[in-house]
Parts: C-alpha cells; structure tokens; sequence
C-alpha cells in the first residue's frame, strides 16, 4: 500500500534545528514531486516547502533562507532541513506526495520554544 511515514520532530530552543524525514513506500517515489506543509492550532494548513522529481525547490517565504527540502531517492526519503527555528514555527508537519490522489504522512509534531 501507499504510504508515507514522518518522523523527526521533537522539541527546540529557538535559533535552533531539526531534520524532518519522511519515508515512502508503495509507488514509484523518484518519478513524483513531493511537499512538507504544517498545520499550528487555529491556522490554516500552510504549504511549506516543495521538491519536483527534477530535484527544482520552492518555499514559502516565512522559511525561505532557514529551511531546506531534499530527497534522496536511493532511500525513498524526502527530508526538510530546519535552521534558525522561531516560535512561530512551531506546527504539525505533515509531507505529501503532488499527486491526484491526496496522500499524506500521519504528521509530526515540531515545538519551538523561546
């Protein structure tokens, strides 16, 4: 079945970082472009950061220069790199296959702390 699996979440001070994974299975992972978005308590879910099977990145501005999106398709692992974490960070990030069909991993939980 098709999956995706996220993991490296946890707590942090601010100005601090994570390196978020997110493991696939179940399709041909190379071939598809992929996304991070977050989800903070009361907010909209918000796109992050995407990666095309090309390997080409966009970010939203709020992480622009501090975040980092990559993949390593050896692995079939996409990663998001977090530098220079601010409070306002602090959100639930789920990845996502771009695809017809919404497919999501079960998220995972970033706190940044002041």
């Amino acid at each position: 079945q098709v999956q995706l699996v996220d993991s490296g979440g946890g707590l942090v001070q601010a100005g601090g970082s994570l390196r978020l994974s997110c493991a696939a299975s179940g399709f041909i992972f190379r071939i598809y472009s992929m996304a991070w978005y977050r989800q903070a308590p009361g907010k909209q879910r918000e796109l992050v950061a995407t990666i095309t099977s090309s390997e080409n990145t966009n970010y939203a501005d709020s992480v622009k220069g501090r975040f980092t999106i990559s993949r390593d398709n050896a692995k079939n692992t996409v990663y998001l790199q977090m530098n220079s974490l601010k409070p306002e960070d602090t959100a639930v990030y789920y990845c996502k296959v771009i695809a017809p069909m919404s497919i999501w991993g079960q998220g995972t939980q970033v706190t940044v702390s002041s």
